[in-house]
């Protein structure tokens, strides 16, 4: 299942520079595999215990019923790799295991459907619609590229400040952020009451780190706008992917978390290194695949296009992973390129692929539901387990 996800659903985050001619394909493979597996190892904890504990209630996952949604969910993403055709990750997984959990005797957790239902379907309007208007503004004659890029740069590093990655302390949950650890050092010193809600300390270093993106890339754009430009894609396709390997890994290792935490008591990063080994492989195997795929078909995209297309991409991410949603990033990035395409009409844009796509999303949710239930039925009645 991991391999399916680094070869699948994290591959899009670089789809956009590869159309925009920014990195080869071979190349972006490689970038992929390192920062999706390295997102999965600081920010999946969060996913992974949504899928594995919070679809279903009033049952464990089984191990039987664990291999059988894997099975199920990896079947659909690898059928996605070979044809051509993203598979949303989160639909196939999500729709696996919720069938699982009923065939197990569970009851729907209607609370939790409901919060990862409107979260997906605010993802095409908010994707689509935030890469528009960024893409709009992009082109406008009077936002000279020396100001716009660099703008957005500083948005995405100030954003960055604020990432929680498990390799950073916090008092009260799992994960901490690079400015929650800098207000921690400085807590004892500082005199300035906290304001709203939230420490001065963290608004000053994410400032700063907007402060730093900014600069950065003003320098670069000053200097040759276009090298600029193709400096923040590559940038944000990092991010991105990086953001995608913590938001994917939980799809593969959640089902497995009631094994290796109660069963056979490991610490959850030894569940996370499974997961990120998966994934690394997959998108150095099976990544270019599907690279070409979302690059070429969708959309003809240009640099400023490329960058409307991930910027919201990063964000809706961020606040997925923040909130322990799963989610797909076929659905994310693929809303984002469409909306970015159609900023400059909607020529650019395929909508027999876009309506093959969506048509593969809902069949997707729908049958993976409906074969997880009778799957782990078969099994279990064919092994003679309760």
């Amino acid at each position: 299942m991991a391999w399916s996800l680094g070869a699948n659903s994290n591959s899009p985050p670089f789809a956009p520079a590869i159309g925009a001619n920014a990195v080869s394909t071979m190349r972006a493979a490689f970038l992929i595999g390192i920062l999706a597996a390295a997102g999965a190892l600081t920010q999946g904890g969060a996913i992974s215990e949504t899928v594995g504990a919070d679809l279903i209630d009033g049952v464990a996952i089984t191990p039987l019923g664990a291999t059988t949604g894997l099975l199920v969910a990896a079947s659909f993403m690898a059928f996605g790799v070979y044809s051509g055709y993203p598979v949303p990750a989160a639909f196939a997984t999500t729709g696996a295991m919720v069938g699982v959990g009923l065939s197990l005797g569970g009851d729907p957790a209607l609370d939790t459907y409901r919060r990862i239902g409107t979260f997906w379907l605010l993802v095409p309007p908010v994707s689509g619609g935030l890469a528009y208007l960024t893409a709009t503004l992009l082109r406008r004659d009077d936002v000279p590229d020396t100001v716009g890029v660099p703008l957005l740069a500083g948005v995405v590093a100030g954003i960055l400040a604020n990432v929680r990655l498990g390799v950073i302390p916090h008092p009260e949950r799992a994960q901490g952020s690079v400015a929650e650890a800098v207000a921690a050092a400085v807590g004892g010193v500082t005199a300035v009451p906290t304001a709203f809600g939230v420490d001065p300390v963290v608004v000053l270093v994410t400032l700063a780190f907007a402060a730093v993106g900014f600069r950065f890339i003003r320098r670069r754009t000053r200097a040759s706008v276009e090298k600029g430009i193709r400096t923040f894609l590559l940038a944000l396709g990092s991010v991105v992917a990086f953001s995608s390997g913590g938001s994917q890994v939980g799809l593969a290792t959640g089902p497995l978390e009631n094994l290796y935490g109660t069963a056979l008591g490991l610490p959850a990063i030894v569940l996370m290194g499974v997961g990120a080994s998966g994934i690394l492989a997959g998108a150095w195997m099976g990544a270019p695949r599907l690279l070409q795929a979302t690059s070429r078909e969708y959309a003809q995209l240009g640099l400023r296009r490329s960058i409307a297309a991930l910027v919201p991409g990063f964000v809706i991410a961020q606040a997925a992973i923040t909130l322990g949603i799963p989610i797909s990033f076929n659905n994310i990035i693929i809303s984002g390129v469409i909306g970015g395409g159609l900023a400059a009409g909607s020529a650019g844009v395929s909508r027999r692929k876009i309506g093959v796509t969506v048509g593969f999303w809902v069949i997707t949710l729908v049958t993976s539901v409906a074969i997880g239930f009778g799957l782990y039925r078969l099994l279990s009645t064919t092994l003679g387990i309760a």
